[in-house]
């Protein structure tokens, strides 16, 4: 009963219509705009969520792999053909196949903010996240550098904020004047790259 009913809301929420601004967005976002894809966010997250949760039936994964999502729609906007399908089919392709492939792994690769915070620990000096020529001293504190000059200056920013001076991403949002799902869709993306670059320290 409780699957039934999660298919039936799909067509009132999903809309698949071509939408024309959608396809501004789109561009927008192919411009790294990411004005764009917060707004992109505000319209189809309510659908492409209750795909996801309709799958993995787990209101914290379907979260994290909503946030997922829309980092691949950002990360891989040229794939979007317009020949093949209007925009929120394609955004539905993306929620579906992450999610049938999170369900089959019994895993969702999200960072994990909590080792995130054990690496970070390794060292205590805010210069150690903005200058680029501190010296280093051990295996570790090297790893941790050079993963972080591997950011950009936003990213490192952030990061900075959010681990050394204790910022919220509502804060952070605020204090960088950018909106707050920007703010989380940004962090999450940069969270899985050192995660991915510091893997044999986590």
């Amino acid at each position: 009963m409780q699957q039934n009913t999660a298919l039936s809301i799909l067509p009132t929420i999903c809309n698949e219509s071509v939408s024309e601004h959608d396809l501004q967005l789109l561009r927008r976002i192919a411009n790294k705009d990411a004005s764009g894809l917060s707004e992109l966010y505000d319209i189809h997250s309510k659908c492409l969520y209750t795909i996801i949760y309709y799958i993995l039936r787990d209101v914290n994964l379907a979260e994290k792999l909503l946030q997922e999502v829309f980092i691949q729609i950002w990360e891989k906007i040229d794939s979007f053909d317009k020949a093949l399908g209007n925009p929120l089919t394609w955004m539905i392709r993306i929620a579906r196949n992450k999610s049938i492939e999170s369900k089959r792994n019994n895993s969702v690769n999200i960072i994990r903010e909590a080792d995130l915070e054990r690496v970070m620990s390794l060292s205590e000096d805010s210069e150690f996240f903005i200058s680029d020529d501190t010296p280093t001293s051990n295996t570790g504190h090297d790893e941790i550098l050079n993963a972080l000059k591997s950011l950009n200056q936003t990213q490192r920013d952030q990061i900075e904020f959010t681990y050394l001076r204790g910022y919220s991403q509502s804060e952070l949002s605020r204090h960088f004047d950018i909106p707050y799902e920007t703010v989380r869709i940004n962090m999450r993306a940069t969270m899985i790259l050192l995660r991915k670059k510091l893997k044999n320290l986590i």
